[in-house]
């Protein structure tokens, strides 16, 4: 994102606006202890293609859907297998995963969200773990039966 001053004649400059900027992750509010991010489709992220699932072990992160569709993913693992739950995302509706909680979110090409967290997440708080195809089926499965 892009901060941009309007060109009406205002002379305070007291209201920060952003404009859409880089595609896919872009972190583009920072402020000491948050930040605000935009998110667009990334082939990671595509609808039917999830082949990981992540945590942050700081930071909830909030996800709010602009548009498109996008479904989000939680999981708990147990016994070294998750068990998923899936929530077809709705616009303009929070959707918080704690802390430590895996997660993912799939996305349409279309799809656009604003993500709330913690600030410098994207710099080292995160982890990932790779899913087996029998778990890349059980969410592509969902995840279909949820857009039909």
């Amino acid at each position: 994102m892009i901060r941009v001053s309007p060109k009406i004649n205002m002379q305070m400059n007291l209201i920060e606006i952003y404009q859409r900027g880089n595609e896919g992750y872009d972190p583009f509010l920072i402020r000491e202890g948050w930040q605000v991010a935009r998110l667009t489709y990334l082939p990671a992220q595509d609808m039917l293609g999830i082949k990981k699932m992540d945590r942050h072990l700081l930071t909830d992160e909030l996800f709010i859907l602009l548009g498109g569709n996008a479904v989000l993913i939680a999981a708990v693992e147990q016994n070294n297998n998750f068990q998923f739950e899936f929530a077809k995302m709705q616009p303009g509706i929070p959707y918080n995963i704690p802390a430590r909680q895996w997660h993912n979110i799939a996305m349409d090409r279309d799809a656009e969200l604003i993500i709330v967290e913690k600030d410098q997440t994207h710099l080292g708080d995160y982890e990932y773990k790779p899913l087996n195809q029998d778990q890349m089926n059980k969410i592509n499965n969902h995840i279909a039966a949820l857009n039909q």
